[in-house]
């Protein structure tokens, strides 16, 4: 099976002052389709920087880094939003929502850079907002919501379109317990049931199960022998409400 992503001898490193600062040094990874790796490590490990160059949003400053067999650094800066845009959905730690947009245009927005527009995109994301549990904040602007319901409109952007790969850096840092499995749960139905590859960037311990890897990092390095830890599976009951999967088949069949 090819890897959705492959990160080949990657390393980052940043300029301070007058020397350099290393925030990666020969990582090597492979996500592939239907699986949710767990990073997990301290603050300041490289989690986040080995999460935005695989999604593109960063440049390594050395190695290979492959997204659906296409090698990323003989891109342009110009070419690689297309594979952005195509491969890779994304829930980002500061929710990043437009704030003079709605919470359903927020999610509209995403549909209209994949080409759904119009009465088709307002159903799609009005059944994203449903999934977690924010359908009735439609019209509602981010100011007005919580922090915990800011992320779940960025997860709900995240997943328009059914993209490939789902990269989340702290998804449920700001959710309760409840709505954090119910997060998690969709994530791992994309993955388990549709074929997505997802990486979650954590700290939170009540995600556990929903991963099939666990990769430590620490001190911009994968901790040897620590790539693939055994993690209790999720248990039989704890399945999606019938109404998200309806969402997620109807557009897996769009793709």
């Amino acid at each position: 099976m090819q890897s959705a992503i492959s990160v080949r001898n990657v390393s980052k490193t940043y300029e301070e002052g007058a020397g350099n600062v290393p925030a990666l040094q020969g990582i090597d990874l492979d996500v592939v389709p239907g699986e949710v790796i767990l990073l997990m490590g301290p603050s300041g490990s490289g989690k986040t920087t080995l999460l935005s160059i695989m999604g593109c949003i960063l440049r390594a400053s050395s190695g290979s880094v492959r997204v659906a067999g296409i090698e990323t650094a003989d891109l342009s800066e110009k070419e690689l939003p297309a594979v952005r845009l195509q491969h890779i959905g994304f829930i980002f730690q500061g929710f990043n929502l437009f704030p003079t947009l709605t919470v359903g245009e927020n999610v509209e927005l995403a549909l209209d850079l994949k080409s759904v527009r119009g009465s088709k995109a307002k159903q799609e994301a009005r059944g994203l907002l449903d999934v977690v549990e924010l359908g009735q904040k439609y019209d509602t602007f981010p100011s007005d919501l919580s922090g915990g319901q800011k992320q779940r409109v960025a997860v709900a952007r995240a997943l328009a379109g059914s993209p490939s790969v789902i990269l989340a850096d702290e998804p449920t840092a700001a959710l309760d317990g409840r709505t954090g499995r119910t997060v998690m749960q969709t994530m791992h139905n994309l993955a388990h049931k549709h074929g997505r590859a997802v990486v979650v960037v954590t700290h939170d311990s009540r995600v556990l199960e929903f991963g099939d890897r666990i990769v430590h990092m620490e001190d911009g390095r994968i901790v040897p022998g620590h790539e693939e830890s055994p993690i209790p599976k999720i248990p039989p009951h704890a399945v999606l409400p019938a109404a998200i999967s309806a969402v997620y088949e109807a557009q897996v069949e769009q793709l």
